[in-house]
């Protein structure tokens, strides 16, 4: 056993019986390197990774590439999930380096931490156009040996490089959502959905942006969205089976899945899809948010919260627990089959369900009974396959979008989804240790909060209180916010080392801590009307400026903070209010809904009974009728519509 078997990550663990004599990351691993003046060896993974996987058994797990790495280098294995700022840092280090990233992330460091060479997942011998890793290996030491300087010298022109680029401020032109659709406009794919002709990504925040926007009355964002949901929520990116989103499609027409199922994509597409369908009434949709929600439930941790994701691969091979054998595509019926269409890779089968329109018209209203015995059979069918290993850390900042979700869901849809948000936002602040969130807990430790940590279960409470008016949600999240901001120091840093990097602010998969904290800043800036924290927000926008201004596609967690700036609005309802259960059913995506007694807040010192909108401070007139209230959320959301039936609080779940 190596150094890892004292580790808690479940990723690191899989890595201590490794002949590789691994450190995890920490000062111990470098100052050995400086000692001995050998270069560091990280490898940067994570549980769920299938290639991260092939090249442990491949390489780490060879005793001759271990001999090398032991002899040579200073191996460090790093979680990317329990250490995000870590790998976003290397990972823009990787991208200069080679001009394109990914996992496993392979990097050679100076002993002072400066990478000078790198790659993703390196075969044991030459192949696939690459080179062999116990090759790469043994040019690394010579180069180490034989010029030196040379590789010294080229890892501190990067280090500088990529602090250059650090530089982001500047003010955000409002024109940058008109430029945001131009850009994507040009990067869509009008046949498949998505955006790109290669391996596709759900890109849930930029969903979550566009779908703003079309709430908004954007009828090219909706042009966008609903063919990529539509695509998506059909293709084998979704699991037609079990329910829940794998990570990406490795082709554009989202036919064959690349496996993983991580929380964050799924508590991220449970919105999307749920607000899709409050917006656009599309049945699939509310069907996809129901099982992606209730596959969210699979991941469920005994004592509480969710655990971070589940593998790629059963028994060494990518796929085994979700595709089909061919044998088993024989037993589908005709009806199953067009339903289906299988899609063979290897020699399996993955599926989607492209189908469905024909078969939807073929059987009419018999097709709800025909898809429930279909899926019936397929899940008869997995049973005898070993299940993929499930990470089973706890993770905050994705159990925070996890709580978002649930709360969300809740609020339009009531239980078992409101118990279940209480019952995790019980659990997440009960980690909290001198009123700091951690970020990755298990086997009771915990690791360091960071920044996104605090914002996203912020945002989560917020949702919550939004959901149920409960008070004490709303608090919490204000507390959440405040010893963040004790702690904070100059600057709000995403990572916790000192690094020879920059810190990295990542956007795409996920929504950054600093996109999330301004959100969370605007927000609650507006429920107690704090003028403090309606400037920190503009200054975190001011901050990360010259991303948006450069690359606003690439950014969409700023993209939507920007546009509650620009068009972000409350709803205050002094309780008892008559409004109040009609508008807990309305999707309003860039509006506030503030309920309290009368004067409880600065924000509902207004006559209990009527319905206030406001806009960034100004309100107009007070509404005394439904239909007063509905005119002057037309003028926000052209496109809203009236809650379909059982929506909405005192509603029930529907």
């Amino acid at each position: 056993m190596n150094r890892l078997s004292r580790e808690k990550s479940p990723y690191l663990r899989l890595h201590k019986d490794d002949p590789v004599d691994w450190y995890p990351w920490g000062e111990e691993a470098f100052a050995k390197a400086r000692k001995e003046d050998k270069p560091v060896f990280l490898s940067v993974g994570y549980s769920s990774c299938h290639w991260c996987h092939v090249m442990a058994r491949e390489s780490f797990r060879d005793p001759e590439v271990a001999a090398l790495l032991n002899a040579h280098f200073v191996p460090v294995k790093v979680d990317r999930e329990e250490r995000p700022d870590l790998d976003a840092a290397y990972m823009q280090a990787l991208i200069a380096l080679t001009g394109q990233g990914g996992w496993p992330m392979s990097l050679f460091l100076t002993p002072e931490g400066r990478p000078f060479y790198g790659g993703t997942y390196f075969p044991p011998e030459d192949r696939m156009g690459l080179p062999g890793f116990k090759r790469v290996l043994l040019a690394v030491k010579e180069a180490w040996s034989g010029n030196r300087a040379r590789l010294e010298e080229e890892a501190q022109r990067l280090a500088q490089a990529l602090k250059r680029s650090a530089q982001r401020r500047g003010k955000v032109p409002d024109s940058v959502h008109l430029e945001v659709l131009d850009r994507l406009e040009a990067l869509f794919d009008p046949e498949h959905g998505g955006f790109g002709e290669g391996a596709k990504f759900p890109q849930a925040p930029l969903l979550l942006y566009l779908l703003a926007r079309a709430a908004a009355g954007e009828r090219r964002a909706e042009a966008l969205l609903r063919p990529t949901l539509t695509r998506m929520a059909l293709g084998g990116v979704y699991d037609q089976v079990e329910g829940g989103f794998h990570r990406y499609a490795v082709d554009r027409a989202w036919r064959l899945p690349h496996f993983e199922k991580m929380l964050y994509d799924n508590a991220l597409l449970a919105r999307v899809y749920l607000g899709a369908w409050l917006l656009f009434r599309d049945p699939l949709y509310a069907r996809v948010a129901r099982e992606t929600l209730d596959f969210l439930r699979s991941l469920r941790l005994p004592e509480g919260g969710f655990a971070a994701a589940l593998d790629a691969e059963s028994e060494g091979e990518e796929g085994a627990y979700y595709a089909l054998e061919e044998d088993e595509v024989a037993l589908l019926g005709e009806e199953e089959r067009l339903y289906l269409s299988p899609f063979p890779f290897g020699r399996r089968y993955a599926l989607s369900a492209f189908g469905e329109e024909a078969v939807r018209a073929r059987l009419g209203e018999g097709f709800e009974a025909f898809l429930a015995e279909l899926k019936g059979k397929l899940r008869r069918l997995r049973r005898g396959k070993p299940r993929p290993l499930l990470d089973y850390k706890l993770l905050v900042d994705w159990n925070g979008l996890a709580l978002e979700a649930l709360a969300e869901a809740g609020r339009f849809w009531g239980e078992p989804y409101l118990g279940e948000a209480k019952a995790l936002a019980r659990r997440l602040l009960g980690l909290a240790q001198g009123g700091l969130l951690p970020h990755a807990h298990r086997l009771g430790e915990s690791t360091p909060g960071l920044l996104l940590d605090q914002a996203r279960v912020g945002l989560g409470l917020v949702a919550l209180y939004e959901a149920t008016g409960e008070w004490a949600w709303l608090m919490a999240a204000r507390e959440v916010l405040e010893a963040a901001w004790v702690f904070k120091g100059e600057t709000w840093q995403e990572t916790l080392d000192p690094l020879p990097l920059p810190p990295r602010m990542e956007e795409g998969a996920l929504p950054s801590g600093r996109s999330s904290l301004a959100l969370l800043f605007f927000h609650l800036g507006r429920i107690f009307e704090e003028e403090r924290y309606l400037r920190e927000a503009e200054g975190l926008l001011e901050e990360e400026g010259g991303f948006l201004r450069h690359y606003p596609e690439a950014f969409p967690g700023l993209l939507l903070a920007h546009l509650h700036l620009r068009l972000g609005s409350e709803l205050a309802l002094p309780t008892p209010s008559p409004f109040l259960p009609q508008a807990r059913g309305w999707y309003l995506p860039l509006t506030l809904l503030i309920t309290g007694p009368e004067g409880a807040l600065p924000s509902l010192r207004k006559e209990a009974g009527k319905a206030y909108l406001c806009l960034q401070g100004a309100c107009l007139a007070p509404a005394r009728e439904e239909g007063e209230v509905w005119e002057a959320l037309r003028t926000r959301y052209p496109g809203l519509k009236a809650p379909p039936p059982g929506i909405g609080q005192d509603g029930g779940p529907g």
